[in-house]
């Protein structure tokens, strides 16, 4: 069973879980009470790597949010990973983490939601026109 900040949590539910700690355990205040309204548009994924057993949390902030509302952000996780409770562990052993704040978004390539221009084709035409384009060198002809 793992066990994020003190809360039991499976798997699938550390997300989850993991946004819910940081809120409960924000503390109170006019700070705090930005970051939770922050963390509550954001989004958290949580993933291991099972090579180096090491656990990372990516929060992604959304795209308005300033670079000191962010630090704000960091100042706060900051605090509660400072806090008595172990951020992430397993059967009583604490594990190794990190935590990434971001704001950038992937276009999604495929599915049912995906960007539009952002087809495979399309990512890749600048690259084909940069290739065949008038003016280039061609290293295989031979005067």
């Amino acid at each position: 069973m793992w066990s994020i900040l003190g809360a039991d949590a499976l798997y699938i539910d550390i997300p989850s879980v993991t946004k819910a700690r940081l809120s409960e355990l924000a503390g109170g205040g006019e700070k705090e009470d930005l970051f939770r309204s922050f963390l509550d548009r954001s989004e958290i994924m949580f993933l291991i790597n099972g090579s180096t057993e090491e656990c990372s949390f990516f929060i992604t902030v959304p795209e308005e949010l300033t670079p000191d509302d962010i630090q704000l952000m960091a100042d706060v996780i900051l605090k509660v990973a400072s806090s008595d409770h172990r951020f992430v562990a397993v059967k009583d052993a604490e594990q190794r983490y990190k935590i990434i704040i971001n704001n950038n978004r992937e276009p999604e390539l495929l599915g049912l939601n995906k960007t539009p221009g952002m087809s495979s084709v399309e990512v890749f035409k600048p690259i084909f026109r940069a290739l065949d384009s008038p003016g280039r060198l061609n290293n295989q002809f031979e005067i």
